[in-house]
Order: C-alpha cells, then sequence, then structure tokens
C-alpha cells in the first residue's frame, strides 16, 4: 500500500489532493473515498449529524447540526475548534457536562476542562476532514 502520495487529481468527495493506494485503486487520504468515484447528484447526500465547537473570543458555542456548512456560516465566530459526531442526546450531554461553564443559551466560558475535552476531539483529526471520512463512510455503506 503506498501511502501519502498525490492522488492524480483532487477528490470529487472532499477535494483532498493526498492519497493511498488500495486494492488496486486510489482512495482520499483525507476522507476515504475511491478516486475517480463520483456522488450520485440526484440523490440526497446522507445525514451526518455533528455537535460542533466554535470558538469568539473566550467563549464556546455547543450546537449540533445535520448540514454543518450551513450553520456555521449562518453563526458568528473566529475558530471551528471540532466536530463530535452525534446528535441533539450528544448535545444534550455535554451542556450538562459543562454546566458550570455556561454563560447563556449554547455558549460557555472556555475552561481547563472544555479546552482538554476540544483538544481530545481535535487528536482524532481536523473536524472538516473527520466530516468528509464520515461522509465518505455513509455513502460507501
Amino acid at each position: 500500500m503506498v501511502k501519502n502520495a498525490a492522488l492524480p487529481g483532487p477528490c470529487t468527495l472532499c477535494g483532498g489532493v493526498d492519497g493511498e493506494r488500495r486494492h488496486g485503486s486510489w482512495h482520499c487520504a483525507a476522507c476515504g473515498w475511491r478516486y475517480g468515484d463520483v456522488p450520485d447528484a440526484e440523490l440526497p447526500l446522507p445525514r451526518i449529524d455533528v455537535v460542533y465547537y466554535l470558538r469568539f473570543d473566550r467563549r464556546v458555542k455547543i450546537g449540533t447540526s445535520m448540514r454543518p456548512r450551513q450553520r456555521l456560516a449562518s453563526i458568528r465566530h473566529e475558530e471551528l475548534l471540532a466536530f463530535e459526531r452525534g446528535g441533539r442526546a450528544t448535545e444534550h450531554q455535554r451542556h450538562r457536562e459543562f454546566a458550570d461553564a455556561r454563560e447563556g443559551g449554547e455558549w460557555f466560558t472556555l475552561t481547563d476542562e472544555l479546552s482538554a475535552h476540544i483538544a481530545r476531539l481535535r487528536a482524532v483529526g481536523d473536524p472538516w476532514q473527520l466530516y468528509a471520512r464520515w461522509l465518505s463512510e455513509a455513502l460507501q455503506s
């Protein structure tokens, strides 16, 4: 298996350019999509629920969305910190977990505990690459 070689062109799913050769074909290193396959434009993309962590100054918004690109575009923020796979139940669990730092609504003070949680999520990977991988896995199943 060849790893971290350039794909012949950008991945049609996530736009990644690095790839690896598996089972006789190229796969995107970022999302795992097989190079050359094109998602069916007539079919809706699978629903991928994520809990997102957005930073604005020393505050973090913990919210959820099934369309994170659209949702994040509508929220004023300085930085996307992390994604976590999950829907409302996971979001509510995080709200309870960090309740002592809650400022109101879905906004929390960026405490050491919240920073550590976000660091653990970031250790798994870049948020958009994770989302692309989850999407790729859902399309291939």
